[in-house]
């Protein structure tokens, strides 16, 4: 391999390690109504597994997905140790057997912080990147 294709395909990987790393950044959402400051990575996926439906302050909490997505991905499998696909069939099961319904799904950053912003006890998962007005960003610990 020539030295010109070797910078190029070191620059390729670098470029798809910086994207890859960078998906997995993301900032976990409160409704300013809920009490909380933090929450621990236990305690947002009983949220999310919907086993659990208020904080350890007692905030009542409704969780709010992304539809799809690197953010939602690095979501479910960071904090959650699923993947979409397993995900679903979890709420499928649950819905089906009457113990809850399905969370909101939502196609965008900016419409999770929307609805998070005017749901009360609302909580959900934006990139990094993402404008917050409106809501609060909880600390996961």
């Amino acid at each position: 391999m020539k030295y010109a294709q070797l910078v190029v395909l070191l620059a390729v990987l670098l470029v798809a390690a910086v994207q890859i790393c960078g998906a997995a950044e993301l900032k976990v959402i409160a409704n300013p109504s809920v009490g909380a400051t933090s929450i621990s990575s236990d305690e947002l996926k009983s949220v999310f597994l919907v086993t659990k439906t208020s904080l350890s302050d007692g905030s009542h909490v409704e969780p709010v997905l992304e539809k799809e997505g690197p953010t939602h991905e690095a979501f479910v499998k960071e904090y959650l140790g699923k993947t979409d696909a397993t995900l679903q069939t979890y709420y499928r099961s649950l819905v089906f057997t009457g113990k809850a319904s399905m969370p909101k799904a939502l196609a965008s950053d900016a419409e999770v912080v929307g609805y998070v912003a005017k749901t009360k006890g609302a909580i959900g998962y934006v990139g990094a990147g993402a404008g917050t007005a409106g809501v609060k960003v909880l600390e996961v610990k």
